[in-house]
């Protein structure tokens, strides 16, 4: 009787999330085909905010220099205290395709309290570009390199939808074994949370953004209180898609047009780049930090238990939603060109996840939570 009641209560659960949770498993909203061009290109200014990125900011600048968009572009790099020459490999590479009249290089000044990292030199970057007055602001990050066509797609997708805010999911680095295994399942959990279909409907609540990517028009941003307003986020790419969404209209996807170039060796190393942020998503509550374990232990770890060790009913609905998890996850495995089969192993997939989860609680118990390039912002976030 447990057993066959155990196993109904996964098959609701994953009922709801493939019928009732906006489809997001679907993994449909994507830039594939953009609207029509706009009768005129408005100006575009990119900012960069970079710390200690020189083994892939050349590739990143070079990419928004090779551009093919009609409008004015320009770009301003804040160099956020690098030490590694940062800043001299980003001017050689704008030096080495001609386009230094079209790089600014800001250098960031040191961080107040109260801010975090990002948010500190992002916003240095957008009081830079106010002067110029360009409608756009391409926010994007210095490990983020950009197809040719990219920003034209934006910008066109902005204005036949008047678009406050329009972002793109980047392409992740999925090329080593822990990535295969774990990145891929890092966007369908990240679109779980926050369903595309909800996001881009007006009328929905639910705000969100992918901080690789993010075209804001700037007066909206302007009205919406500047990066200020966020100035504590560790997760700032949503609560910038909160605040932009209370603006006007958000828009947000999946892209081939920009991809990571972060790669993340091994399940260590993803590990370090989850655990940085997911307990901010509980608003460091250990209530929902327990709520979570538990519900992650349901959602992922109780199917395949009831298939390998229950019996009768029970056995039944614990492979039938065994194989519902899987299903779920096949767009997303198409997405990223993984074999189907990597959808038997999201229960594991779902166990490491909660393993990060509580990983990130514990650092931000000790202090160090949020850590990145040497800081601890969720202390930022807490104070």
């Amino acid at each position: 009787m447990i057993e066959a009641a155990l196993g109904l209560l996964a098959v609701v659960i994953w009922a709801y999330l493939l019928l009732g949770r906006g489809g997001f498993w679907l993994a449909d909203q994507t830039d594939a085909d953009p609207p029509a061009a706009p009768a005129t290109w408005p100006a575009v200014t990119a900012v960069v905010p970079a710390r200690d990125e020189a083994d892939v900011i050349a590739a990143a600048v070079d990419s928004l220099l090779s551009q093919d968009y009609p409008g004015p572009f320009n770009i301003i790099l804040v160099d956020d205290d690098s030490s590694d020459g940062t800043a001299q490999r980003a001017q050689a590479a704008a030096d080495a395709v001609g386009g230094a009249h079209r790089l600014q290089i800001l250098r960031g000044a040191p961080l107040p309290a109260g801010w975090t990292g990002k948010l500190w030199a992002v916003s240095q970057g957008v009081a830079k570009a106010a002067a110029t007055k360009p409608k756009y602001l391409l926010l994007t990050d210095a490990d983020i390199a950009h197809e040719p066509d990219g920003l034209r797609h934006l910008v066109s997708r902005a204005e036949a939808g008047g678009l406050a805010l329009t972002s793109l999911m980047a392409e992740l680095h999925c090329k080593t074994f822990a990535e295969r295994l774990l990145i891929p399942a890092f966007v369908l959990f990240f679109q779980m949370v926050y369903p595309f279909r909800q996001v881009n409907r007006a009328d929905h609540p639910l705000a969100a953004a992918a901080g690789g990517c993010m075209l804001a028009q700037r007066e909206a941003l302007t009205r919406a209180g500047g990066v200020a307003a966020i100035r504590t986020a560790v997760i700032d790419d949503c609560a910038m898609g909160a605040i932009m969404k209370r603006q006007g209209p958000i828009w947000l996807g999946l892209t081939r047009r920009a991809r990571s170039l972060r790669p993340y060796p091994t399940v260590g190393a993803i590990g370090r780049m989850v655990s940085r942020s997911a307990y901010a998503q509980l608003d460091y509550s250990p209530i929902k930090l327990a709520g979570t374990l538990l519900g992650l232990a349901l959602l992922y770890l109780l199917p395949p238990a009831l298939a390998v060790f229950g019996s009768g009913p029970g056995r039944w609905a614990g492979l039938f939603t065994w194989g519902a998890m899987a299903l779920c996850f096949q767009p997303m495995l198409r997405f990223y060109r993984r074999s189907p089969l990597w959808g038997l192993a999201l229960p594991f997939i779902g166990a490491l996840y909660a393993a990060f989860t509580l990983r990130s609680a514990l650092q931000v118990w000790r202090g160090a939570g949020g850590q990145w390039k040497g800081r601890a912002q969720a202390l930022a976030r807490t104070a």
